[in-house]
């Protein structure tokens, strides 16, 4: 571990997450790393960042899904090096082990990816949950109808509990893993942006 500041932002569907963060990581100057970085994850298992989302998604039996990772795992340390058949488990510490390199680069803002469960004993990590009034995130979701949204919204967000249950066996909704959880139905991003930097700033004096 160092003295790099890391923020984990974990966010409802449609609560604007994606954007609070850039607006975050322009204010404080910290990057910030969300789905793109995924990439380099799709790329080691050879699938698309599409197929990598079914697969976090996946509701898994637990004792399968070690199987397999603890088959993986040994054929990748005495084969090529090469990474098939992934799993949510698989996954998981593929993204594990990027994040904790970027975070011992520079300080970060990471979004999802179950960052507060993988920096859960960082002294100098921050995180936070945001959500939203349902009705509220399914609005935000303008280039769709209400119904289209919806199901949008609902299929996401239990794409993402199932990959936080799998792999931190706990709620991402759980406050107790966060350092402040956020409703921020009717404020706009600026207004979420400013105050969170205003309160992170505040933080980091003290770690």
């Amino acid at each position: 571990m160092n003295d790099n500041t890391i923020i984990t932002i974990n966010r409802e569907c449609g609560t604007g997450g994606g954007e609070i963060a850039r607006l975050l990581g322009e204010k404080l100057g910290i990057k910030v790393y969300g789905r793109t970085m995924l990439e380099a994850v799709a790329q080691q298992f050879g699938i698309t960042l599409e197929e990598l989302d079914r697969v976090k998604a996946q509701k898994a039996n637990w004792w399968s899904d070690f199987c397999r990772f603890y088959q993986q795992f040994g054929a990748v340390s005495h084969q090529t090096g090469a990474i098939a058949d992934p799993t949510p488990t698989s996954v998981y510490y593929a993204e594990k082990r990027l994040l904790q390199d970027l975070a011992e680069k520079e300080s970060c803002i990471i979004v999802g990816r179950a960052g507060f469960y993988i920096f859960r004993n960082y002294p100098n990590a921050i995180h936070l949950l945001l959500i939203a009034d349902h009705d509220a995130r399914i609005a935000r979701k303008q280039n769709l109808t209400i119904e289209e949204a919806a199901k949008v919204v609902d299929k996401v967000d239990t794409a993402r509990d199932n990959f936080v249950t799998n792999v931190a066996e706990t709620s991402r909704h759980d406050a107790r893993n966060y350092h402040a959880c956020l409703n921020i139905t009717g404020l706009q991003p600026e207004v979420v942006a400013n105050f969170l930097a205003e309160q992170i700033h505040h933080k980091m004096a003290t770690l």
